[in-house]
């Protein structure tokens, strides 16, 4: 490994060495390799393209579609000195043209991009002239249409890859299965490479031994949830399907005198950002939120994962739990779960795939609610307010919103149900002439003041700025600050373009009379067969009294392991099942004659009690086994 690979690590993050894989995919990406890197959460996926980014030439390109941990990564490199820059959704197109021409001249070292900005015809004539280092693809199970969370503008990474054919690709996830992994090689090989040859796959184990797997069977969800906070301590988060909820199971458990907030997407910026802070300073104790939390976040000691509701998929009930856990010490992933849930769980199907009737109904009416005639509106971009939409035509939002995913998949709208579009300012009266200003007040003189420290090129261009520093900075509320960017934009001393936190729809295509819009099988039949495939997946894990959930869980990506966990609900009932099940073997071939091993499994205890009481019997020389026989010794 080249020395300068542990020298940057050391220099940039504190550390001595590498752990698990780091190595193998930093060293094979360096060499110019394909290279796919499966790794659990947690597994320190960003370490193995930051560190490479570094040591080579050129800009590394991050396609990945979290905006959040985007914003994130990109801040806490800029604080350890190495110029990062993102391009999402939401900026204005001089910041994007200034991050481009940075990139092609000002030494940029990483640019992140949303999958979105691919498709770009700016972007594409901009990469032509980038020197890129490596192209680093996140969540590389989104080009899969064999994966969870299929995203078709995943599939513009291959046009890039035809800017910049040198340019080795590297893929990391971790969530994939065997035919999602071989799916990510297939769309993300260069087309002048042999499919034997093209990727490097380095593979670390799933397994989680710290992490123990339960599923607590109960009839009362919000009595079982305080009495597991009873039992166990420290951080927790609670995962709800709901924005509702999201609040009111926070508000249970609030009133059972435990420290709980609540999180999701309708949340405003500042707020988000205050829970998610107290949350992780350990002010909270629990939160309880829908999947917009989690992804990105970095909390080491989270010893309690929740799920109040189960999740629709192995994947991303995998991938949430994994949350917990992450120092390596004790912690726990648990499921809630009911009959009543099984039920709910193939609900979710219909909702998720809604007649193809109605989604072109939904076309339609937004076509109507936007007042875009047919053969127009190709590139237009609006705020959608999906209650509003709801309340003229008459719709739920759970269906709405699966219609418009499944338009987006068709290629027919770019939909983003979380746009976060960051506060924005820039001054409008030079430096000199701010500090010659006598007609400000002293809470406004001192939000002026907190922006000049904290914030660089005020002047020049306009900047990103979170308000609840500022706020900070300034010693005022954010309300306050909020109110003080206004009048200061007011009287053209600055520009103050607030914060806003609305979904917006992009038409992709002009637009079709609705009964010509097509939903091909890739779109509609085929997600819709994989989609079942998941949903029963999850219902057989949570019901299954076998084998362990470490295995069961480790099975479904492909891992095979001998190994019980000896932690979970499956191994502990094992292990109380085992006596009485030796003992009914035991009875059962006391009649002296061989008896079909199948004839064991028509026995009342799990299949896991059954093989720990055969094995040991035959251990102990009690028993004997062959020819699909069993019998005494």
């Amino acid at each position: 490994m080249k020395s300068s690979y542990r020298q940057i690590l050391n220099r940039y993050w504190g550390y001595d060495d590498f752990r698990g894989i780091q190595q193998q995919i930093i060293e094979s990406i360096g060499s110019g390799h394909d290279t796919l890197g499966l790794m659990p959460t947690g597994g320190g996926k960003s370490i193995t393209f930051q560190v490479p980014a570094l040591s080579m030439e050129g800009v590394c390109l991050v396609v990945t579609p979290l905006i959040a941990l985007m914003k994130d990564q990109v801040q806490h490199l800029q604080r350890l000195g190495i110029r990062a820059e993102a391009i999402y959704s939401g900026l204005q197109q001089n910041d994007i043209l200034r991050i481009l021409e940075n990139c092609i001249f000002g030494g940029v070292k990483l640019l992140y991009v949303s999958p979105e900005r691919l498709s770009s015809p700016l972007f594409q004539t901009k990469l032509r002239h980038m020197r890129i280092s490596f192209i680093t693809v996140d969540e590389a199970h989104c080009i899969s249409q064999w994966g969870y969370d299929f995203r078709p503008s995943y599939l513009e990474i291959a046009k890039i890859r035809d800017i910049h054919p040198e340019a080795p690709v590297l893929a990391l996830t971790a969530t994939a299965t065997p035919a999602v992994v071989d799916d990510i090689i297939l769309k993300l090989k260069a087309r002048d490479k042999q499919e034997e040859t093209s990727f490097h796959v380095f593979r670390m184990s799933f397994e989680r031994k710290n992490l123990t797997y339960l599923v607590s069977q109960t009839h009362d969800k919000p009595e079982e949830l305080v009495h597991l906070f009873q039992l166990y301590q420290g951080a927790a988060i609670v995962y709800v399907r709901s924005r509702r909820r999201a609040r009111e199971v926070a508000e249970y458990l609030m009133e059972a005198g435990l420290s709980a907030t609540f999180y999701h997407a309708g949340l405003d910026h500042a707020e988000k950002d205050k829970r998610q802070e107290d949350w992780q300073q350990d002010r909270t104790r629990i939160m309880v939120a829908t999947n917009a939390f989690g992804m990105g976040i970095d909390k080491p000691d989270v010893r309690l994962v929740v799920h109040y509701d189960c999740p629709d998929s192995i994947e991303a009930y995998f991938q949430e739990a994994g949350r917990a856990g992450r120092d390596g010490l004790p912690a726990q992933a648990i499921l809630l779960y009911n009959h009543g849930d099984r039920a709910k769980l193939e609900r979710r199907i219909s909702e998720a795939f809604p007649e193809k009737d109605y989604i072109r109904q939904v076309y339609e009416h937004l076509a109507y609610f936007f007042q875009i005639a047919t053969g127009d509106g190709y590139g237009v971009s609006r705020e959608f307010n999906i209650e509003l939409f709801c309340q003229r035509f008459h719709h739920f939002p759970i269906r709405v919103h699966a219609a418009l995913q499944l338009l987006e998949r068709a290629g027919y709208i770019e939909y983003d149900e979380e746009a976060d579009h960051q506060a924005r300012v820039r001054f409008l009266v030079s430096r000199d002439d701010l500090y010659r200003l006598n007609q400000v007040s002293d809470q406004e003189e001192r939000v002026i003041v907190a922006l000049l420290r904290s914030y660089g090129g005020l002047f020049a261009d306009y900047g990103f700025i979170d308000e609840s520093i500022v706020a900070q900075q300034a010693g005022l509320t954010p309300p306050q600050t909020y109110e003080i960017l206004k009048a200061l934009s007011q009287r053209h001393l600055l520009h103050f373009i607030p914060q806003r936190n609305m979904p917006y729809i992009r038409y992709m295509q002009r637009r079709e009379d609705s009964e010509n819009v097509q939903l091909p099988p890739a779109v509609y039949e085929e997600r819709l067969a994989q989609y079942k495939e998941r949903i029963h997946a999850m219902i057989h894990y949570a019901q299954s009294d076998h084998p362990c959930r470490s295995r069961q869980l480790l099975a479904y990506f492909g891992e095979h392991s001998d190994h019980n966990c000896g932690q979970c609900d499956v191994c502990r009932s094992t292990a109380e099942e085992a006596p009485s099940a030796t003992h009914h073997i035991l009875q059962l071939l006391s009649d002296r004659k061989a008896h079909p091993v199948s004839e064991l499994a028509t026995l009342p205890y799990p299949q896991d009690a059954i093989n720990a009481a055969v094995a040991e019997l035959i251990s102990e020389e009690y028993i004997q086994q062959h020819d699909g026989l069993v019998e005494l010794s």
